[in-house]
């Protein structure tokens, strides 16, 4: 499975490179997030993770009550300097705070994806994330981009005229 990602993630387009990539990966009993800095460096960043829009309704799990089923799986860090503001158990918004993400450096969290609008709840695919949006801001610099139906969305980070832009 890791390798099938590094793999989609080596071969985004050339506009996807200058920025931020995440991709989502269903995992038994975890699901993962990886967020890949192709950009610039991010200097006290926030970084929002949003499942409102999906068409499968899209929760974390987090608690063994609530909206969830079966199997839950609190938001943990697994690489990375990230810390993560807490999430209600059916909550659909992520919020990261990111002190300082490298060019080159990844974060890797788990979690626990539910959908609420099939049979297959406990299982979410790629496609199931057509809707979420990831969102990344600091200082005036504010993006959000969707994600696709194989689970990776990119934010593109413009430059400056030195190559990165001022944190």
């Amino acid at each position: 499975m890791r390798l099938a990602l590094i793999a989609c993630m080596m071969t985004a387009t050339a506009a996807q490179a200058d920025g931020l990539l995440v991709q989502f990966a269903d995992g038994a009993p975890k699901d993962s997030l990886v967020f890949q800095n192709n950009g610039c460096p991010l200097r006290d960043a926030t970084i929002v993770i949003d499942l409102r829009g999906t068409a499968a309704g899209l929760i974390f799990d987090v608690t063994a009550s609530g909206a969830g089923v079966e199997v839950f799986q609190p938001v943990e860090v697994e690489t990375g300097n990230v810390l993560i503001s807490p999430v209600a158990d059916g909550g659909q918004v992520l919020h990261l705070h990111v002190p300082d993400f490298a060019s080159g450096e990844s974060i890797r969290l788990t979690a626990d994806l539910d959908d609420t609008t099939s049979n297959r709840q406990i299982t979410v695919n790629g496609s199931e994330m057509v809707g979420a949006t990831v969102t990344v801001a600091y200082g005036a610099f504010m993006q959000t981009a969707p994600f696709d139906s194989d689970g990776l969305a990119a934010v593109t980070l413009p430059p400056t005229a030195d190559g990165c832009l001022s944190t």
